[in-house]
């Protein structure tokens, strides 16, 4: 069952009354949230508050989304929609993690594309907006390193979108014949912004006489471009290096393509969660982008493993079919 909260608030922006699985949602029983300020049940800032504020008094079921910041541990993310009720600024509030935790695929297709939805339009607002002051030959040196960033994050942002609309697709692939060292490189240019500032060099080591591989490669590229992008992350920041990639025949006439992360170590007790959404403990932004491939690689007759040892570090072994 999903555990929902809905709270209201005064003109004062303190809580009026709160009702549903408070303890679960927003760490707290009900009886001590009323009164309190409601940056502080939120856990977030007055100045984001002001905004759902006002978003709640359009009255518009206006959808935002929060990381919330609810005591020890470490931040929450919430779903809020917003509304007028009996003349009080109302919020329904969700915790995302219970609706990606063992939801059926129709859910997760569902949320997907609703968040996908939400957050696309603002962000090509930003995007363009920042664009559109790149092209100010008069801003200063650190004004331009500060847009680099900002387009940095936004191509990060809209990888993660991707990312989430494709753990949840429900549809079909369109499976084609593709070369292995095409998929690679494909993916490689998606980040290669990103592996350059990081002064690092992807190598691909390909056997003789590989086969072709049947896979949808538009769903696949992104999927594999953010991993590429983790194991780079996972290098020393200031030495750069190089990210090894091998590609070789497999059992049964499949088709083997190892990623290796000398500096990727994954304890015994979490490798269970290795590949579950947001469970990962492997840092860099790992936390969708495994669970992703995964599910992109079953659904094309493929799978995708990790092997990790002090030696070797962690090695994900990627098989098609062909």
């Amino acid at each position: 069952m999903l555990q929902a909260v809905q709270i209201s608030w005064s003109p004062h922006l303190r809580l009026t009354r709160a009702a549903g699985d408070c303890e679960t949602v927003l760490h707290r029983p009900a009886s001590e949230l009323n009164e309190r300020p409601l940056h502080v049940v939120l856990g977030t800032t007055p100045e984001k508050v002001r905004h759902l504020d006002a978003l709640a008094r359009e009255d518009r079921r206006a959808v935002e989304f929060l990381s919330a910041s609810l005591g020890s541990g470490d931040p929450v993310p919430l779903r809020l929609t917003l509304i007028m009720e009996e003349g009080e600024a109302t919020a329904v509030v969700v915790d995302l993690r219970t609706l990606l935790e063992g939801a059926p695929p129709v859910q997760l297709s569902g949320l997907a594309s609703q968040l996908s939805h939400e957050l696309r339009n603002p962000l090509s607002s930003v995007k363009m907006a920042v664009q559109t002051l790149a092209r100010n030959t008069g801003l200063s040196e650190r004004d331009q390193r500060r847009l680099t960033i900002a387009n940095r994050e936004i191509r990060t942002l809209e990888r993660m979108l991707w990312q989430l609309s494709e753990y949840g697709r429900g549809t079909s692939p369109n499976l084609e014949q593709h070369a292995p060292r095409s998929l690679i490189q494909e993916a490689m240019a998606m980040v290669a912004p990103e592996l350059t500032e990081r002064r690092v060099e992807v190598r691909v080591d390909e056997a003789p006489d590989v086969p072709k591989v049947r896979v949808d490669a538009g769903r696949l590229r992104p999927v594999l471009a953010q991993v590429l992008l983790n194991v780079a992350m996972g290098l020393p920041s200031s030495e750069g290096g190089n990210v090894d990639v091998a590609i070789r025949p497999g059992p049964e006439g499949r088709v083997v393509m190892e990623l290796k992360e000398p500096a990727g170590l994954l304890p015994e007790e979490h490798r269970d969660s290795l590949f579950k959404p947001y469970e990962c403990h492997l840092a860099r932004g790992a936390g969708l982008s495994l669970a992703a491939l995964r599910r992109v690689l079953q659904h094309q007759g493929g799978d995708v493993s990790a092997e990790t040892s002090p030696e070797t570090g962690t090695v994900f072994t990627l098989t098609f079919a062909t």
